[in-house]
């Protein structure tokens, strides 16, 4: 991993994306935020292929904040595909998704998550654990290099 500390967000909800966003920012996150909306775009950026071949940047994310229910790839399809690749094995990814059900979250922690968080409903909610996130695995956190 470079020095660059970049965050991947992986989100398909255009006004989610917006949220996290404008949470990043208040919370004076300034890393880098890259933005991806579905399973596989998440996969083509992490291993610089398609769309993402030529892309600037380290080469991984320092944390990958990854949705469940996303297009083409689910977010579970996703993580069992990062843990099972030896370049991605390590990459923190965090579950950050509506879900409420037990069974997404045992199957996140079973393919090899590092955290699971529950979007809030409420916005001051939603920022504050979005604002913790991004304090955490980006300035607190160290991730394997």
């Amino acid at each position: 991993m470079s020095d660059v500390k970049t965050l991947l967000l992986v989100e398909d909800s255009p006004q989610d994306e917006m949220l996290t966003l404008r949470a990043l920012k208040k919370a004076n996150i300034s890393n880098r935020i890259d933005v991806v909306r579905d399973g596989q775009q998440t996969l083509d950026y992490l291993f610089r292929q398609g769309e993402f071949a030529d892309r600037d940047g380290p080469d991984l994310p320092t944390v990958l904040l990854l949705d469940i229910n996303l297009p083409r790839l689910s977010g579970l399809e996703v993580l069992a595909r990062l843990r099972a690749d030896p370049r991605t094995r390590l990459l923190p990814v965090v579950i950050l998704t509506s879900s409420d059900e037990e069974r997404d979250r045992l199957l996140s922690y079973a393919n090899g998550a590092n955290s699971f968080v529950r979007k809030p409903v409420n916005f001051s909610e939603f920022a504050a654990v979005v604002a913790r996130l991004g304090v955490y695995w980006l300035a607190t956190n160290e991730a394997p290099r």
